[in-house]
């Protein structure tokens, strides 16, 4: 910016005048002074103060007259630089209004101009061109960085323009590859289709940034999934000979239940109890790994009969109280499934619940089918337990590794539960636990029909059930020598076995089942090259057990007596040799070991 010069001493025009004169009287004064100098000198002397007056005054002279000179010459330079500071001045506000103009009007409008597109050269030419070179120079440079700015910045927001679009077009395909294409394909690989055939019919992004991670994501995805069905099928092929195993231990167990005497009759309903345990573990591992029950059914099967089956197969099956108000039946195809979803829940409630109170179950017949609740009186689950226990009996839990090692009842149950359509739902019990309610739907009830009595009654012990808990098991074996005659875990009867009265407004009752008596009747059953019985659909294999040994017996009945079975024993035999054996693990003692208390054996 310009410099304001700094302001000039103006000197009065008289000023070379006074300077002059003042010159002269020194001269003079000097002549006067010198003169009197010589009058006044001594005459010895005269000529010595002559000399030295007149050449002094004459340097006095020469001295005025170069100052006076001197003096002259710096007014002039003095002038002249004057007159270039005014010049100086005059050209720098000339200089500034210019830049001022530049600055304020002529660059901001080559800026505008050259922002439209148009040329740097077409705008320097509608443009007023500066006085000074310089600022014509300058104003040159800007409009030409400009112009090239300009064109960069026009360049760049193409390319952006472009990676936007293609940024738009691969956050859009992410979105369908996620939201639709994965989802699609993980379907598929669990269907069991490979790779290249999940690849051909789904549709991939089309971007190669994309196309690529996507087909080894899904072709790892299908290697995985392919390795996870190979280990459920190893796994649920392994469960299925543990589940045969404990199935033929317990049909060998029910045989020596009938073969052997009542010293040893209390252990082997204990073994039997504790292998219908095993039999629910390993049947709900091989439900979770894909596979399927151990046993299964061909006939409806009472509720009652359900209920202690599902009780049989629990430890603290001792806790549970039934209270059945139904006579309806559970068909054959559900029935093994309902009562392995009954044993779970009852077992999580007696497991959660002090040990010292019971579990009470409830059965009632409701328009939209057989409602059962399990009610404990355990502490009360916390919101969070409760959300998760929901979300796991609905059976969106599918995902294995998900599971804790001890708590697989509860995904059992959702699995069950989806495949039956059953309807499970917990709530605060009015115990002061937790209550859970099952409805089971009319399509898994079997239709009342009405029983034709047999000619020949069934045989007390050829009817399986499972043992109800009751406090008082010699009075309850009393009342119900039928089915308390049999050990724990025992499968239930058919709905034949325990006939119930046809439902109100049945005009057209079917033909009754086929009753126990009457299996007898039927042929018998093929054998295997070993021996073995070959069992049909839905028969137990301690019922196929029997029927070769009946075979064999009726075949050597001449002279084989010792072979011969024991005489069936009556319940309360039964039950006191099963609590003795209990209470002599336990350490206890019961009214069984007082002097005469026990039963008489069977005769």
């Amino acid at each position: 910016m310009p410099v304001p010069a700094s302001p000039t001493q103006h000197q009065p025009a008289g000023a070379p005048r006074t300077s002059f004169v003042a010159r002269s009287v020194l001269l003079v004064t000097s002549a006067v002074a010198g003169g009197a100098a010589l009058a006044l000198a001594p005459s010895g002397a005269f000529l010595w103060a002559l000399a030295v007056v007149v050449v002094g005054w004459v340097c006095l002279a020469v001295t005025v007259l170069v100052d006076h000179r001197l003096v002259h010459r710096a007014r002039g330079a003095a002038a002249e630089r004057e007159a270039e500071t005014g010049r100086l001045r005059a050209e720098a506000a000339r200089l500034s209004v210019e830049m001022s103009q530049l600055a304020g009007v002529t660059l901001p409008a080559v800026a505008e101009r050259l922002r439209e597109g148009t040329r740097a050269a077409d705008v320097l030419a509608t443009v007023p061109p500066a006085s000074d070179p310089q600022l014509r120079r300058l104003t040159g440079t800007f409009a030409a960085v400009v112009e090239e700015d300009v064109r960069q910045v026009v360049a760049l927001d193409g390319e952006y323009r472009t990676l936007r679009a293609e940024m738009d077009q691969a956050a859009a395909e992410h979105e369908r590859f996620v939201k639709e294409t994965l989802p699609a394909a993980v379907a598929r690989l669990r269907e069991g289709r490979s790779a290249d055939t999940v690849l051909a019919e789904v549709e991939l992004p089309q971007l190669p940034a994309l196309r690529v991670p996507a087909e080894s994501f899904i072709r790892e995805l299908a290697h995985s999934e392919r390795r996870a069905a190979a280990a459920q099928a190893a796994s649920a092929k392994a469960l299925s000979r543990v589940q045969a195993k404990s199935v033929r231990m317990l049909a060998d167990l029910r045989d020596m239940q009938e073969r052997h005497g009542e010293e040893v009759f209390g252990d082997l309903l204990k073994l039997d109890h504790s292998t219908s345990q095993l039999g629910l573990m390993t049947d709900r591992l091989a439900l979770l790994m894909g596979g399927r029950s151990s046993r299964a059914w061909n006939k409806p099967i009472v509720m009652e009969s359900i209920l202690r089956g599902a009780v049989g197969r629990i430890a603290a099956y001792q806790r549970v109280r039934l209270h059945c108000s139904t006579r309806a039946a559970v068909s054959g195809f559900a029935a093994e499934g309902v009562m392995h979803l009954l044993a779970e829940l009852m077992d999580n409630a007696a497991n959660f619940s002090p040990p010292i109170d019971e579990v009470h179950v409830y059965v009632e017949d409701r328009s939209a089918g057989i409602v059962v609740t399990i009610e404990d009186s355990g502490l009360k689950m916390a919101d969070a337990a409760m959300r998760r226990a929901e979300e796991a009996v609905t059976g969106r839990v599918t995902d294995l590794a998900s599971l804790q090692g001890t708590r697989l009842g509860l995904a059992v149950v959702g699995r069950l539960a989806v495949k039956y359509g059953i309807s499970v739902n917990y709530r605060p019990s009015s115990r002061g636990g937790t209550g859970v309610v099952v409805l089971l739907p009319l399509q898994l009830l079997a239709q009342q029909r009405d029983v034709v009595p047999h000619q020949t009654a069934p045989r007390p012990d050829a009817m399986p059930a499972a043992l109800t808990p009751a406090p008082d098991p010699l009075s309850d074996a009393a009342e119900r020598p039928a089915e308390a005659a049999l050990p724990l875990g025992t499968e239930p009867p058919a709905a034949a076995a325990l006939p119930a009265a046809p439902p109100t407004g049945t005009e057209h009752p079917a033909a009754p089942p086929e009753l126990p008596g009457q299996r007898r009747d039927r042929r018998p059953e093929s054998t295997t090259p070993n021996g073995l019985p070959v069992r049909a659909p839905g028969r137990t294999m301690a019922e196929a057990e029997r029927e070769r040994e009946q075979r064999q017996s009726a075949s050597g009945q001449a002279g084989d007596a010792p072979a011969a079975r024991r005489p069936g024993r009556d319940a309360g035999s039964r039950f006191g040799a099963f609590h003795r054996a209990r209470q002599a693990a336990d350490g206890t003692s019961g009214p069984g070991d007082r002097p005469g208390s026990q039963p008489p054996p069977a005769s």
